[in-house]
């Protein structure tokens, strides 16, 4: 039984259709739309059938490099007629595909045959006397600085990278931003006010000033203020300390200079009854001095 290639996709990629999978047993495959049970004994696959052809290599001097490094070949001393029957092999295979690609592989099969046959001359001393450049050495050195950049490179990419290994994190938030005011009360208030007033008192200082009060001084002034009257009542005496805004000092000052007045026989203080208003006059006899 002999199968075309471009059926075999039946083989492999059944068609989705109404036709039930199983009967007595499960279908391994379909052809033509029908359920195979039974892998066919004399199934003829072309060669051309099915062909995997993976391009591992970036370059002339990638592939170069691979088979010098697999068969651990010293780099500074490249046995070229070896490199260069795999190198043609590969070549020849991949000219057979795509000979645009081989194009480029060529240019280097054609550098390697140039150092092989520089190689098979004899060797000639230059005309300064120093010894001829390995053919070789050229290539070395652009093997090498090869080998360095693909190391690099492959350092560099086992680095995470964005977009690859992973995502930098993206979040939008449309926020309207208000200043929230303290929740408080009138109790809360008068609690904070009692602690300032307490941590004002802590530091508060008492400064003590020495008032200069003269008690002859309110003697001059209560005999002035009895010499226009005949008479004034004890609480009159007094109530211009009191509307002027005096200390109590200056009250108590005041006062005592009245009753050193009266001690003296200055001033004449009457009272017709208990807790009948108070009269203060000058005497007979201050007056008569006056």
């Amino acid at each position: 039984m002999t199968v075309p290639a471009d059926q075999l996709t039946a083989l492999v990629s059944p068609e989705v259709d109404s036709t039930p999978d199983t009967i007595d047993s499960v279908a391994l495959a379909r052809l033509y739309g029908e359920p195979l049970f039974d892998i066919p004994q004399d199934l003829y696959i072309p060669p051309d059938a099915l062909e995997v052809f993976l391009e591992a290599f970036e370059g002339p001097l990638d592939l170069l490099l691979y088979l010098i490094r697999k068969q651990n070949f010293n780099v500074l001393d490249i046995p070229m007629a070896e490199v260069t029957r795999q190198y043609l092999n590969y070549v020849e295979q991949i000219r057979q595909h795509n000979l645009e690609l081989a194009g480029e592989y060529l240019l280097m099969a054609a550098l390697l045959i140039e150092i092989k046959s520089r190689m098979l001359l004899p060797v000639k001393k230059s005309d300064t006397g120093e010894e001829v450049e390995d053919p070789r050495a050229e290539l070395v050195r652009r093997l090498l600085e090869y080998e360095q950049m693909k190391l690099a490179a492959q350092k560099l990419n086992t680095m995470p990278q964005l977009g690859r290994d992973f995502e930098r994190a993206r979040a939008f938030m449309d926020l309207n931003t208000e200043r929230a005011l303290p929740d408080v009360n009138a109790e809360d208030l008068r609690q904070a006010w009692l602690d300032i007033m307490k941590r004002a008192k802590l530091n508060a200082h008492h400064h003590i000033t020495r008032e200069q009060l003269s008690v002859r001084d309110h003697m001059t002034h209560i005999l002035r203020r009895l010499s226009d009257v005949r008479f004034m009542e004890f609480r009159d005496l007094f109530m211009e300390r009191v509307e002027d805004g005096d200390p109590a000092a200056v009250v108590v000052v005041h006062f005592l200079a009245m009753l050193e007045l009266a001690r003296e026989t200055l001033l004449e203080i009457t009272q017709a009854e208990p807790y009948a208003p108070i009269y203060i006059r000058l005497s007979y006899s201050s007056q008569a001095v006056a």
